[in-house]
């Protein structure tokens, strides 16, 4: 049997049917998963009325996917949940030239989240914090008892910290991070229940008043890490030749490096990528989004996310590294019928896999947004792409999309206006 490939030359030429057959055929699909995959029956009323409250109604996304990625020598098709045109297509092409240097390299730390404890009314913080770190055993195997599952699959509580904030709004209050391995789930659900269990005995310990328990979105403990090499001449394209390309991107990190309101727009683009596979997977992308931005600005200053530059080859080199607080059990992901598929495409066995595979994504989102920026222009390739969107707003179905689109982008008027004017002429 020959080993899968994520290449799937013509892929995008295909009609919607053909390619979830393609898909289905990957990942081994059965007739019920590729049903759901089609959007019927996918997520129903019924299953939706059971996730959240006050449920009117279902709102879907288009799931399309990313081909080319070969990530850790494996190769990946990448599901990605997004209304915005060019996403899907940039993380291909560029993980189509990321093959070239060998495809992305990735590396996650263990899946621990912290949670903290929030305890006022001390009247000595440091001897409170001794007197905490002096429990840490007692504390510990007290927050071991709240899922003892987890800790049998080898997670658990792993540390307890302390941090005193001496001058706060609120006065001073000492703050109690419980570290908490959460395996193959997200963890927040665990972490929070484990936190509200250590109130007590703190109080007990401290003699203060514990005030908030929650898990912390900053999960700078569950970190995953992507990184490529990529041959400056596969970089080049029309009247940009690959070392001019791979310049100008070194050049147009720098300036998301020095500068936060680049920085903001920078790092969205990242977002733009892994966002997605966080929806498609059915993850908590406010999470992970609250964390990725908190992070960005750890040193003070808010900055790039990930990290450009030049090997003495010449050869262009990315790295990114964030959190990455993602399951595959537990939530949504293991309700959403679409999501139990999108992780089966994936074959992912771990969270740390998915999250590693996630990092990658960005990383690929990120190098496409700034070599378009660095070249031709953001708006060239987007623009054909929202096009459709138009036509389809003016009222175009079939054949009349596309020969809107193709005027639209003759005379560079994309708007709703000359393209519900395109269609009366068209219906006259």
């Amino acid at each position: 049997m020959s080993e899968k490939t994520s290449r799937l030359p013509g892929f995008y030429k295909l009609p919607p049917d053909k390619r979830a057959r393609v898909v289905a055929s990957w990942a081994n699909l059965n007739d019920e998963e590729q049903h759901m995959l089609t959007g019927d029956p996918g997520l129903t009323l019924a299953l939706a009325d059971k996730m959240i409250e006050n449920v009117a109604g279902v709102f879907a996304l288009p799931l399309g996917i990313a081909a080319n990625f070969r990530i850790d020598g494996r190769d990946v098709l990448v599901p990605m949940a997004v209304e915005e045109p060019s996403v899907v297509a940039a993380a291909s092409h560029m993980a189509k030239l990321a093959r070239a240097g060998g495809g992305f390299r990735t590396s996650s730390t263990p899946p621990e989240m912290i949670g903290q404890i929030q305890v006022l009314d001390l009247d000595d913080l440091d001897a409170a914090a001794e007197k905490v770190l002096a429990a840490k055993d007692e504390l510990m195997e007290i927050a071991a008892c709240c899922d003892k599952m987890v800790v049998e699959l080898g997670g658990g509580p792993r540390d307890v910290e302390v941090r005193a904030l001496h001058d706060t709004a609120a006065g001073p209050m000492l703050i109690v991070h419980l570290i908490y391995d959460c395996r193959d789930a997200m963890g927040a659900n665990m972490v929070n229940t484990a936190c509200e269990q250590l109130a007590g005995p703190i109080e007990r310990i401290t003699g203060g008043r514990v005030g908030l328990r929650i898990l912390s979105n900053l999960a700078d403990r569950r970190l995953a890490r992507a990184e490529c090499t990529i041959p400056a001449d596969v970089l080049g394209f029309d009247d940009f030749p690959g070392e001019v390309v791979a310049e100008r991107i070194v050049e147009a990190w720098a300036f998301a490096a020095a500068d936060p309101y680049r920085a903001a727009t920078h790092n969205k683009g990242i977002m733009n990528g892994i966002d997605p596979v966080v929806i498609a997977t059915g993850n908590d992308w406010r999470a992970v989004e609250a964390g990725a931005h908190a992070y960005a600005a750890r040193s003070g200053r808010y900055t790039s996310l990930s990290t450009w530059g030049l090997d003495e080859q010449g050869n262009l080199t990315g790295s990114l590294e964030l959190p990455m607080p993602v399951g595959i059990v537990g939530g949504a992901t293991r309700v959403h019928p679409v999501t139990r598929i999108a992780l089966k495409i994936l074959g992912v066995e771990s969270a740390r896999e998915l999250a590693q595979i996630i990092v990658a994504v960005g990383l690929a989102q990120n190098l496409g947004a700034l070599r378009a920026l660095a070249t031709e222009g953001i708006q060239k390739g987007h623009m054909a792409l929202h096009a459709r969107q138009i036509a389809i707003a003016a009222g175009a179905t079939g054949e009349q999309v596309e020969q809107l689109v193709a005027q639209m982008l003759e005379t560079g008027q994309i708007n709703l206006a000359y393209a519900q004017e395109l269609l009366r002429e068209a219906q006259a």
